[in-house]
């Protein structure tokens, strides 16, 4: 396992594939369920490097299909089989026609612009990189002081467990080859699936790299994360990858 958590030279050097001319298939997969409010900010700052849209709906109540539609008539639409947001990213990696995906939020968290810092290093060698916010020149305005303890405590279980050096757990704003995790058999479908996800990174010995990422405010909406629930899930999550990875 290497994870590198501070290396601003790697994500601002010309990509070696870049320099051979490769040009791989990047795709944002974007879960919604009843985003209306923040489709608007959210995929007009999609940077142009992306080449394919894919949004993965829960089934909205309200009109997020019909509006993202109509405000970015390229994007891809798909319905996930299950609920929760893990399911839609499991559903998303499925039907993702990039060599690379990104995984997005869209309350307008996470600043699309930074895509191209979380791509480049793919370029260079990584299967791996996530967003951290606590890394220089990350940062967070969305994080009250219980999720900030909550989320150190989950840092420190993981590293102590898995022998990793992560400054940040629960924020999946990441991106990762295609190959890396399609086959990977992730088996939750709430938000813990994004820890799920860099635990198995660890398990098979992928190279990861964090980078700084800020979290903004959801624009509008209700968030969807309950922090006793999600919490509990995540917690068990980790021990429990523990326990399978020991047998």
């Amino acid at each position: 396992m290497n994870i590198l958590v501070d290396d601003a030279t790697v994500y601002r050097r010309t990509p070696r594939s870049l320099a051979l001319g490769l040009s791989p298939k990047i795709t944002v997969l974007i879960p919604t369920l009843n985003e209306t409010g923040n489709l608007s900010y959210v995929l007009s700052r999609i940077p142009p490097i992306v080449d394919e849209i894919l949004i993965v709906d829960g089934y909205s109540s309200d009109n997020t299909v019909a509006v993202a539609k109509q405000l970015c008539p390229r994007a891809r639409v798909i319905y996930q089989d299950k609920r929760g947001k893990g399911d839609a990213i499991k559903c998303g990696i499925r039907q993702a026609t990039g060599d690379i995906i990104v995984t997005l939020d869209c309350d307008g968290s996470m600043d699309p612009q930074e895509i191209p810092r979380l791509v480049t290093p793919l370029l260079n060698g990584y299967d791996s990189v996530k967003g951290s916010r606590f890394l220089k020149d990350g940062g967070t305005t969305d994080m009250p002081t219980y999720r900030r303890l909550g989320n150190k405590f989950f840092v420190f279980l993981t590293n102590l467990l898995y022998g990793t050096k992560y400054t940040d757990i629960t924020y999946g704003y990441q991106a990762f080859w295609k190959k890396t995790f399609e086959k990977t058999p992730l088996r939750s479908n709430g938000f813990e699936t994004e820890i799920e996800m860099h635990i198995e990174a660890i398990k098979t010995r992928l190279r990861v790299m964090e980078v700084p990422s800020f979290e903004h405010k959801r624009l509008t909406g209700e968030g969807k994360l309950k922090s006793i629930r999600d919490g509990w899930r995540i917690l068990s999550m980790i021990l429990r990858k523990r326990i399978i990875r020991d047998l």
